[in-house]
């Protein structure tokens, strides 16, 4: 996986254990443009936190990008 997809997920991962009410598309938008994420990265990570009900992403399960 590529480090800033991996640095992204960290940072919202770490995000959501400080502030568990934190808006995740906030979070992605912010972390998008934090990490320079290209707009198919952006889209697995809406698409992995609504399919996670937006809890935090294990390692393991990201490893698909």
């Amino acid at each position: 996986m590529e480090q800033g997809l991996k640095a992204a997920i960290k940072w919202i991962n770490a995000e959501l254990q400080d502030n568990p009410e934190a808006k995740v598309g906030l979070l992605i938008d912010k972390a998008s443009q934090q990490f320079n994420l290209s707009p198919l990265q952006t889209d697995f990570l809406y698409r992995e936190y609504a399919r996670k009900g937006a809890r935090p992403i294990p390692e393991e399960e990201s490893g698909g990008v």
